[in-house]
């Protein structure tokens, strides 16, 4: 039987647990436990992987250091902020992963991760409208001093202080797309797009980095379609995709067309910024062509993928 490619979106919990400082420590242990479902998919001898994860307090902290030491060392632009997380973060996963095939006796299964580009417009309507807060925490003078000194663009966010806000750009293609397809025929697993990519512009015939954060979910489905995906598996920290979230009447979602959450969406069911944007994806992803996707936990990986937990969406 020909093995499925599925790619595994991975959420923050993933790597680093609510409430931890975030030492390497620590998100290696989140990583081991997460490799161990992964490696459930791998050893069930019936899917081929890519992994995609979040990067966003892994961008934070070094946007932190970069702060505190800017009169040591000049601070280095978003775009190459995004390919250092992608680096750490995949070589932990790689390390963890190895680990337990070779546990089980397949570390013969190639690993590799690869630093992705991902390309947007540079005419998106984003980049007139930022909108995703990113870095850490200004007074209003020190925001009004980036602003009039280095032209950023800053808010006030939720009366915790002044921040940096960037443009959102929709992902229009994946730059190492066929070199990712190349690993994954040749039997690799694939640790990519990490933090929704870094994201670059086309400017004649050269990729140029701009400062920028593509949604991670967006990003995961882009890089779902582009390496011919047949499942797209969004995991995230709650079960199942849910309608009338938080109230009495809540109710559970074991399966959904993409014209149901298309209504869903419209209705504003799905939370901005943390379900609407998986949901969004898992709809690109069905009516690319994909099978299907799926939202889920991650402590049901397995399950979810294997059609026992989760929300599954299909076309139609």
């Amino acid at each position: 039987m020909d093995k499925k490619t599925v790619v595994v979106a991975l959420g923050g919990n993933a790597i680093l647990q609510r409430g931890q400082k975030g030492t390497l420590e620590e998100q290696q242990a989140n990583v081991r436990g997460t490799c161990e479902q992964l490696a459930r998919m791998v050893l069930s001898g019936r899917w081929k992987l890519v992994i995609t994860h979040g990067n966003g307090p892994q961008i934070g902290s070094i946007l932190l250091q970069q702060e505190a030491a800017k009169q040591t060392v000049p601070p280095m632009p978003m775009d190459a902020c995004g390919a250092q997380t992608q680096g750490l973060i995949g070589y932990m996963i790689q390390q963890s992963l190895h680990e337990i095939l070779s546990e089980n006796g397949r570390g013969d299964i190639p690993l590799a991760t690869v630093v992705t580009q991902v390309i947007v417009d540079k005419d998106d309507p984003a980049f007139s409208d930022p909108s995703k807060p990113v870095g850490p925490f200004y007074t209003a003078e020190e925001a009004q001093e980036m602003h009039d000194q280095l032209g950023w663009d800053v808010v006030e966010d939720a009366g915790r202080g002044w921040r940096r806000i960037v443009p959102s750009p929709d992902p229009v293609r994946i730059a190492e797309k066929d070199f990712i397809s190349i690993l994954v025929k040749n039997r690799a697993i694939v640790v990519a797009s990490g933090g929704g990519g870094i994201p670059v512009t086309e400017e004649d015939g050269r990729l140029v980095g701009v400062e920028a954060v593509i949604d991670k979910d967006l990003a995961g489905e882009q890089l779902a379609e582009d390496v011919g995906a047949h499942v797209l598996l969004i995991l995230t920290d709650v079960p199942q995709v849910k309608l009338n979230y938080g109230k009495a009447d809540e109710q559970d979602l074991d399966s959904m067309t993409a014209e149901q959450a298309k209504h869903y969406m419209e209705e504003g069911q799905f939370a901005r910024g943390s379900m609407e944007p998986k949901v969004r994806a898992a709809v690109r992803f069905v009516e690319a062509g994909g099978e299907r996707a799926v939202i889920s936990s991650l402590a049901q990986a397995s399950d979810a993928l294997e059609g026992r937990a989760g929300t599954q969406i299909v076309a139609s």
